[in-house]
């Protein structure tokens, strides 16, 4: 973390604030995951006692399941043990490239801790650009034709590229370029690369379009809102309570 804080100093952005708070909670549980790791060698080997905590972290890794130890430092999941260590592989090489080679063409959202923030920095940015006030300004989204990160060449002049989200309840249509009823038996599918535009409020003009929520995990949200992290422009030419009814949404993960 010092040694970004080093290169960003300089010229910090709001995105660049958002990285440096993503890798101190990276490192926390990363730091927690390397310690009780080592503890349960210990243990295991008869050269300290087995407390409660890791002899739940004993029996979660044997059934394969994410430690609650773990789980409080880490963002919402659902995931298991060997799909959510994969998470963590791919959030590590995400922050790697964002802190050595500058800011991804397109962002995996779901490899942030607290993703809001990241879509709160690029209003902040707009607004500073444009001399927007920060209280009516807001998030316009857009699906694009993209369906892999690498055919991306370049950044969009304001806002970011995002990647890896599913749809529930519905799926995109490539040809017309908006929401279809699902295919039999497939509940989640991909969404395309998803262009996010930060936008005066007053500019906003929406038609034939569906306000999906964005949640972080396949629950959704609880009685609190927890769970919600924006909501997406979807275009569609059916009436909007069609897609309600269905319970249309895009999740960040995929459990």
């Amino acid at each position: 973390v010092w040694r970004v804080k080093k290169q960003v100093q300089m010229n910090i952005t709001p995105t660049g604030v958002v990285l440096l708070q993503e890798l101190e909670r990276f490192n926390l549980l990363v730091i927690r995951i390397k310690k009780t790791l080592e503890l349960l060698r210990k243990a295991i080997a008869g050269e300290i006692g087995m407390d409660n905590v890791l002899d739940n972290i004993a029996n979660s890794l044997f059934n394969g399941l994410l430690p609650n130890d773990w789980r409080k430092l880490a963002p919402a999941t659902c995931k298991q043990l060997g799909s959510w260590m994969e998470h963590l592989q791919n959030r590590s090489t995400q922050f790697k490239y964002w802190a050595m080679s500058g800011e991804p063409l397109v962002i995996w959202l779901s490899g942030l801790h607290i993703p809001q923030s990241y879509l709160t920095a690029l209003v902040q940015m707009a607004c500073r650009k444009n001399g927007w006030p920060l209280d009516r300004s807001t998030l316009y989204t857009c699906v694009t034709s993209y369906l892999d990160p690498d055919d991306v060449e370049e950044r969009p002049p304001t806002g970011c590229y995002i990647q890896g989200l599913f749809l529930e309840g519905a799926r995109w249509d490539m040809e017309i370029m908006q929401l279809a009823r699902s295919h039999p038996k497939i509940l989640v599918e991909d969404l395309p690369i998803l262009s996010v535009v930060p936008i005066e409020v007053h500019r906003l003009k929406l038609q034939n379009t569906f306000r999906s929520p964005v949640y972080t995990t396949s629950l959704r949200r609880n009685a609190m809102g927890v769970g919600l992290v924006f909501e997406a422009d979807l275009a569609t030419t059916e009436d909007i309570s069609h897609w309600v009814l269905q319970g249309v949404c895009l999740t960040l993960n995929r459990d």
